[in-house]
């Protein structure tokens, strides 16, 4: 199985590479990528030297395209298309229909990757992709169980990437509008969710307040680290009690999976973090790539679950829907 590295600057994009990473994904700093913030992603002149870099390390690179076209602007969107292919990426990841439309119609010959984003979790969805398009991955939702992935990925026509680590979202994806409804910056269509612009940190008291536009997220006692306020992570009353409404500060690790998921037919295990540094990159990476052993049938080994804990939000990680054992 392929593993594809998270890169937001072409300092983490080398050291992804240097740390065994089969293919690495990055976005141009604009909105058409949901990864849109201050500091991240790639200028063009940026990504035509870690193309080069990658190319010449036998390592792909993916250009996330993932946001949805706005009506009035689809120039910005078709231009990173138009960019991507002159660039020489080895793929282009999409969930807007006129922008596969587009990149199969101009660029016949680049591979489409169908993202996360576009929300596809039944073969029927993922086919018909397949037939009108030709995307030739299908990124899954992080809403499958891995007998659900197993199904999907022995029906469907193409090949299938699963997340194994980092940020875990259990909104619908590609469809969701909390953040929205609080900023009024959308992560489907301007790549911002809880923008830092909208970001508030405040004392009360012995507590530290995080809010979101003018929503109160959380509230941190002296001896709880503050996090990021994320709206469906925040810490809220219902019912008479306080507590996280929505999902738990926590990140995804399947790592213990990867047999199952080897089994399933998988063909590509994604790494989410494109916002998190360098240190983070080298690490997860160099970790993963442990487990999957090095090429060439070396034996597997057991990585250093600790230190990925670390790295986690919250230093806290879970199987999610993977092993879902609820209905």
């Amino acid at each position: 199985m392929e593993l594809i590295c998270p890169a937001g600057t072409p300092a983490s994009f080398r050291d992804a590479i240097d740390a065994g990473a089969d293919a690495v994904y990055c976005g141009f700093r604009d909105e058409t990528n949901a990864r849109n913030f201050p500091g991240l992603n790639f200028s063009r002149d940026e990504l035509a030297e870690a193309v080069s870099y990658a190319g010449g390390r036998g390592v792909k690179t993916l250009v996330a395209i993932n946001t949805f076209m706005r009506a009035g602007n689809e120039q910005l969107w078709t231009r990173a298309i138009d960019d991507a292919a002159e660039l020489g990426a080895d793929a282009v990841i999409l969930a807007d229909l006129g922008l596969l439309a587009y990149a199969a119609e101009r660029y016949p010959q680049l591979r489409r990757h169908l993202s996360v984003q576009a929300g596809a979790a039944n073969a029927d969805h993922i086919d018909f992709l397949v037939e009108t398009f030709g995307i030739r991955r299908a990124v899954l939702p992080r809403v499958l169980t891995v007998a659900e992935v197993a199904t999907i990925s022995k029906r469907v026509k193409c090949e299938t990437e699963v997340f194994v680590f980092g940020g875990l979202c259990v909104m619908e994806e590609g469809r969701c509008s909390l953040s929205s409804y609080a900023t009024g910056k959308s992560p489907n269509m301007h790549g911002v969710c809880s923008p830092a612009s909208h970001v508030r940190y405040r004392r009360d008291g012995t507590e530290m307040v995080s809010g979101l536009g003018e929503f109160t997220i959380n509230r941190f006692p002296e001896s709880e680290p503050a996090g990021y306020p994320t709206l469906c992570k925040g810490r809220f009353v219902a019912g008479g009690q306080s507590g996280y409404i929505f999902e738990d500060p926590a990140s995804l690790d399947v790592l213990s999976q990867l047999h199952a998921l080897e089994a399933a037919g998988v063909t590509a295990l994604k790494i989410e973090g494109r916002q998190r540094g360098r240190a983070y990159i080298s690490q997860v990476v160099t970790e993963i790539r442990k487990a999957l052993g090095t090429l060439g049938g070396a034996p597997r080994t057991v990585t250093d679950g600790n230190a990925l804990r670390k790295l986690s939000e919250g230093q806290r990680t879970t199987e999610g829907s993977y092993d879902k054992r609820w209905r």
